[in-house]
């Protein structure tokens, strides 16, 4: 994991995201997972994040969900949400 996303300022874990995810064997945990990830990155806990969902930064398994985000992110003008999804789509070795 890149430490541009480590956020050694971000605050004991009662100051981090809740990362309220389904059961990691629920359809929908796919789509939470790669929000939670992208929100972590955000707030500076992409570590939290990892450990929330069990998955790291980057994992291939959720580039359809973060190129999802990402596309969305776009219409919505997020600058900085198609930013992280650029980047975790890099470190996942793909290009968007």
């Amino acid at each position: 994991m890149s430490r541009a996303f480590v956020n050694e300022d971000a605050g004991p874990p009662e100051q981090r995201p809740d990362y309220d995810l389904p059961p990691r064997d629920a359809v929908e945990f796919p789509a939470a997972a790669a929000k939670a990830l992208l929100n972590g990155a955000r707030a500076g806990d992409t570590v939290g994040a990892e450990d929330a969902t069990g998955l790291p930064w980057g994992t291939p398994e959720l580039v359809p969900q973060v190129r999802a985000i990402l596309a969305q992110a776009r219409v919505d003008g997020d600058d900085r949400l198609e930013q992280l999804a650029e980047r975790y789509l890099r470190a996942a070795g793909t290009e968007e």
